[in-house]
């Protein structure tokens, strides 16, 4: 029977069982086509970017610190900030950085007293409107330009809605959203596809809520975090460190970050664990890691609780 089994597989020129089939070759990622250089002159200097890139890469590329609030590397350019624009020379209004590329024989100013006017003003109107107690990016350019919200008057016109609670994973609070879309863009294409957060409303009215403005429960939210990630004032914020900075506890001159693997299963995702006085308070995402470029699921973000059950009788 063995015999016969032989020669019909030597008939067939079937492979043997016995003998490994030899791997093929490992596929390759093709290099990517090199990009002809644009030159462009910034601040009086000269620098060659690869065609396609933006003003905003162009300045990085000198070192030049450009002040951005509703741009993020992972995320589209949504151009609603305004912080971050800068003077190009023959252009009638001042042009965002983060978004307009650059073109062959550009001249730009990113600290002329026309840019340095505009950024203070956007800072004020800002400032003036909701609160940035959490947002020390913001507080360091209020800062370097001079800005003065105050003269705009003293009560914040977005403080009166309460802070809305209502999971036990993160805190919406609205008086600090400056409407820089990031949480849109992050539960949207760019991201996670989940479309669970959107804008409502028009002008003064135009706030962020959830899709058809349902309560948040109600809503498509999977509870991943991406948008707490994107926040750049803490409108989004962890309930731990709600939690915490309502109890006067949360102190980041006291906290150490440790880059570590998720544990959950075999994607990768690395997190970032962030801890206090020997307790894990918040966990987040390199924005440059290849695997989650900044993104977790609910589990890598939130799941962590279980390390900091203590046992029956047992005290901290």
């Amino acid at each position: 029977m063995s015999d016969r089994r032989a020669e019909i597989d030597q008939a067939l020129d079937a492979p043997q069982p016995a003998i490994p089939v030899p791997r093929g070759p490992v596929p390759l990622t093709p290099p990517r086509l090199a990009r002809p250089s644009v030159e462009i002159k910034i601040d009086g200097k000269s620098v060659s970017v690869a065609e396609g890139s933006t003003i905003l890469d162009a300045t990085k590329q000198l070192d030049i610190d450009t002040p951005t609030l509703c741009f993020i590397e992972s995320l589209t350019p949504v151009n609603v900030c305004r912080v971050c624009v800068v003077e190009l020379e023959g252009s009638r209004t001042l042009v965002p950085a983060c978004s307009r590329k650059v073109e062959p024989n550009m001249s730009i100013l990113t600290d002329s007293e026309r840019v340095r006017l505009s950024r203070r003003l956007v800072l004020e109107f800002l400032a003036s409107s909701v609160d940035l107690s959490t947002a020390p990016a913001m507080q360091e350019y209020m800062e370097r330009y001079g800005a003065h919200p105050e003269r705009f008057g003293t009560v914040c016109a977005t403080l009166a809605q309460p802070v809305k609670i209502d999971n036990d994973l993160y805190v919406r609070d609205y008086g600090k959203c400056v409407l820089c879309y990031k949480c849109v863009e992050a539960c949207g294409v760019d991201a996670q596809n989940t479309f669970a957060i959107a804008v409502a409303g028009r002008g003064f009215s135009a706030h962020i809520a959830t899709e058809f403005d349902v309560p948040l429960p109600d809503s498509a939210c999977v509870y991943c975090g991406n948008c707490i990630g994107v926040c750049p004032t803490g409108a989004l914020m962890f309930k731990s460190e709600y939690d915490m900075r309502q109890a006067g506890t949360w102190d980041e001159t006291r906290q150490t970050q440790t880059d570590t693997i998720c544990p959950y299963c075999g994607v990768g995702c690395e997190l970032t664990v962030h801890e206090q006085e020997g307790r894990i308070v918040r966990v987040t995402s390199p924005l440059h890691h290849s695997v989650t470029h900044g993104n977790l699921c609910i589990k890598g973000r939130f799941g962590w609780q279980f390390v900091q059950i203590q046992p029956a009788g047992q005290k901290d």
